[in-house]
C-alpha cells in the first residue's frame, strides 16, 4: 500500500530559509518612507504671490516731475537781463561823485532792485582807466549820462559818452542823458540827436531816469 504524502500540521507555516529572511528583512529596513507632498510647497497660496492688484507700480517718468522756479523766477532766469554784469553804467565827473552816489542809491534802493555800475565803487584796483572805462559799458544794459558843468570839462567823461554812442548807435533807450546845472544851450551837440532827462525837477530826475531803464530793460525779455 502506497504511502501519502504528509500533510502539514494545522496551524504551522511553511519556513522560509535563514539567509532569504534576512536579506528580505535588511531590505525592509533600508527602504525610506516616500515623502508627501506639502500643501503649502506643492501648491502656493494665493498671499504668496502678489496680484496685480496688490503689486506697488513702479513710477513712470511722466508721473515724477522735477522740481520747477516759480514762474516769477524762471522767467527772470531765462532773461537776456541777466546776460550783463550791470544794468546802469553811471557816467559821472569826479566833483560830482556825490550825484552819482545818490542816483546809485535811488536805482539801487527801488523795487526793481537796479544793478549799478559806480566807478569809485567796481572799479578794478590796479586797472587802466580806459580798459576800466570800455569795460563798464559794454558790461551794463544803459548808461546814464550825468551832465554836468563838471562833466564837460572832464575829458574821461567825453570819452565815455563817445564810446557810448559809438558802441549803440542805434539803440533807443539805452543812452539816458540827465542834465543838471546846465541850460539847454549847453546841452553838448554830440547829444542832441536824443532827448535828455531834466534834473531840475524835485527828485533831481531820478524816477524818470528810473522808468526809462526799466522800459529799456522790458524790451529785452
Amino acid at each position: 500500500m502506497a504511502s501519502s504524502p504528509s500533510l502539514p500540521a494545522p496551524g504551522s507555516r511553511p519556513k522560509k530559509p535563514l539567509g532569504k529572511m534576512a536579506d528580505w528583512f535588511r531590505q525592509t529596513l533600508l527602504k525610506k518612507p516616500k515623502k508627501m507632498p506639502d500643501s503649502s510647497e506643492s501648491a502656493p497660496s494665493d498671499a504668496s504671490q502678489p496680484t496685480s492688484q496688490d503689486s506697488p507700480i513702479p513710477p513712470s517718468h511722466s508721473s515724477v516731475t522735477s522740481p520747477s522756479l516759480p514762474p516769477s523766477q524762471a522767467s527772470d532766469s531765462g532773461s537776456i537781463r541777466w546776460s550783463k554784469d550791470y544794468d546802469v553804467c553811471v557816467c559821472h565827473s569826479e566833483e560830482d561823485l556825490v550825484a552819482a552816489q545818490d542816483l546809485v542809491s535811488y536805482l539801487e534802493g527801488s523795487t526793481a532792485s537796479l544793478r549799478c555800475f559806480l566807478q569809485l565803487r567796481d572799479a578794478t584796483p590796479g586797472g587802466a582807466i580806459v580798459s576800466e572805462l570800455c569795460q563798464a559799458l559794454s558790461s551794463s544794459h544803459c548808461r546814464v549820462l550825468l551832465i554836468t558843468p563838471g562833466f564837460l570839462q572832464d575829458p574821461w567823461c567825453k570819452y565815455q559818452m563817445l564810446q557810448a554812442l559809438t558802441d549803440a548807435p542805434g539803440a533807443e533807450g539805452r543812452t539816458i542823458p540827465l542834465l543838471s546845472g546846465l541850460s539847454r544851450a549847453a546841452y553838448p551837440p554830440e547829444l542832441r540827436f536824443m532827448y535828455y532827462v531834466d534834473g531840475r525837477g524835485p527828485d533831481g530826475g531820478f524816477h524818470q531816469v528810473k522808468e526809462a531803464v526799466m522800459r529799456y530793460l522790458q524790451t529785452l525779455s
